[in-house]
């Protein structure tokens, strides 16, 4: 098999320029506030250890070190007294019924009696045709939901085995220690 002298030209040169863009020294300065830890680390010089030169876009360098997550939208109550965010987290489904004579009365009485029982914890009766539903709680975490589950339960026993988590949108404190002092 005859190999033309352009395909071996070629294949050299494929092969010589990764060579030579790891030998080059970088042509852009490393900002001095860079925040990415990493290409710091990649772009230190260490004795023993080859070195690494980082060619990026402009543009990919202005987006480095910024958090890529899109603002909170800061929300809060009627009065102004609390304000939070809006985030997916976790609520207690304390009840979920159909039937079109007893379930929103149903619903508006065990809300009732979780509200006097644990009035800490928001409480919503909502309905998403043809269920009404009443969920309680306001939590970031699943591990904080079964907790509140457990004691909810615990108060109520026949309310027991319709009660489980489901993940909702969540209102969550911004200063959550802050309410609590007095």
């Amino acid at each position: 098999m005859k190999f033309s002298p352009y395909i071996i030209a070629l294949l050299l040169l494929l092969l010589l320029i990764p060579v030579r863009a790891y030998s080059q020294e970088p042509s852009q300065k490393q900002e001095p506030s860079q925040k990415n830890e990493i290409l710091k680390e990649l772009t230190s010089s260490v004795p023993g250890k080859g070195r690494v030169a980082i060619y990026e876009d402009e543009s990919i360098k202005n987006v480095l070190g910024r958090s890529m997550a899109p603002p909170r939208r800061v929300y809060s109550t009627s009065d102004g007294s609390v304000q939070y965010h809006k985030m997916r987290g976790y609520k207690i489904q304390a009840f979920s019924g159909n039937n079109q004579r007893t379930s929103k009365n149903e619903a508006y009485h065990k809300q009732g009696l979780i509200n006097t029982s644990f009035p800490q914890h928001e409480t919503v009766v909502l309905f998403e045709s043809p269920f009404w539903r009443l969920r309680v709680g306001n939590f970031e975490e699943r591990e904080e939901a079964e907790e509140v589950l457990k004691e909810i339960r615990r108060s109520f026993p026949s309310f027991g085995k319709e009660m489980y988590i489901v993940v909702d949108e969540v209102k969550i404190p911004i200063n959550q220690a802050s309410g609590d002092e007095e």
